[in-house]
C-alpha cells in the first residue's frame, strides 16, 4: 500500500474488514433499494501537522466538496466526491475513484482503498450510496474540476471535527434530526455527517459531545432534504 500510513489509522483498517461493525454504521439510514451511487471518503495525513494537533487523528486530513449554489438536489452542501455508479463502471470502487477524479482531479492510481461501508439510503434523491474509504499517500492541493456542480474543495484537518465543540445536533425544518458538526463557516449535516460519525466511532477517535445540543441548519446549507 503506498505512502506510509499512520499507526491512528489501525482501528478503522481493522474495522473495515468487519461486517457487523460496517452494518452499525449504517444501521440509522439502511439501503433502500433506490438507484446506487458510490462516494469517497479520501484520507490523507500531514506529519508537520501532526506534531501541532491534539489527540488521536492528529494530522489526518478529509477531503470534502461543496455543491454549487445552484443545483436541484443538494445544492450547496458539503459532501464527499461521488455521484451515481454508471453501467460502464464495473464496481462501486470505480465509481467511487471516477467520480473524484472528474470532480476533483484525484487520479485512481493515486488512492490505495481501505475499504467499503454498506449502501445507505439517501432520501433527497432515493439513492442508495456506498462509501469507499480511501487512502491518499501524497496529498496535494485540489480545485473543482467540474466546475459546473463543485463550487470549492475542502481538505479539512480531522481533529477539528473531532472536537466536541465542533459537534451538535441537526434540526431541519422537516423534524430531521442527526448528527451535524461545524469547522470555521462550513456546516456539514445528512448523509454526509452521518458516515462522518460513523466513521469516528468505527476508527475510535469519538470523543463523547452533547447530542442534546441542536444547531439550526444555516440557509447557505439548507437546500433540499437529507
Amino acid at each position: 500500500m503506498g505512502g506510509n500510513v499512520p499507526g491512528s489509522l489501525d482501528r478503522l483498517r481493522s474495522a473495515l474488514a468487519s461486517p457487523a461493525a460496517l452494518e452499525r454504521v449504517v444501521a440509522g439510514r439502511p439501503g433502500q433499494g433506490g438507484r446506487t451511487a458510490a462516494v469517497l471518503i479520501l484520507l490523507s495525513f500531514d506529519a508537520d501537522a501532526a506534531g501541532r494537533e491534539p489527540g488521536v487523528a492528529a494530522g489526518l486530513r478529509c477531503v470534502f466538496i461543496e455543491k454549487a449554489a445552484h443545483l436541484r438536489r443538494h445544492a450547496g452542501q458539503i459532501g464527499f466526491p461521488g455521484g451515481a455508479i454508471e453501467p460502464a463502471d464495473g464496481s462501486k470502487v470505480a465509481a467511487a475513484l471516477r467520480e473524484a477524479e472528474e470532480e476533483v482531479g484525484v487520479r485512481p492510481s493515486e488512492v490505495s482503498v481501505f475499504g467499503v461501508l454498506p449502501p445507505a439510503h439517501v432520501a433527497a434523491s432515493n439513492f442508495d450510496a456506498t462509501a469507499v474509504v480511501g487512502w491518499w499517500p501524497r496529498p496535494r492541493p485540489l480545485v473543482p474540476h467540474d466546475v459546473g456542480e463543485i463550487a470549492a474543495v475542502h481538505d479539512l484537518p480531522l481533529p477539528l471535527l473531532v472536537d466536541p465543540a465542533a459537534r451538535s445536533t441537526a434540526r431541519h425544518p422537516s423534524g430531521y434530526t442527526g448528527p451535524a458538526f461545524v469547522v470555521g463557516d462550513l456546516y456539514i449535516w445528512g448523509f454526509t455527517a452521518h458516515l462522518l460519525a460513523g466513521l469516528f466511532e468505527l476508527a475510535g477517535w469519538d470523543e463523547a459531545w452533547d447530542a442534546g445540543r441542536f444547531s439550526e441548519i444555516p440557509s447557505r446549507f439548507l437546500h433540499g432534504r437529507r
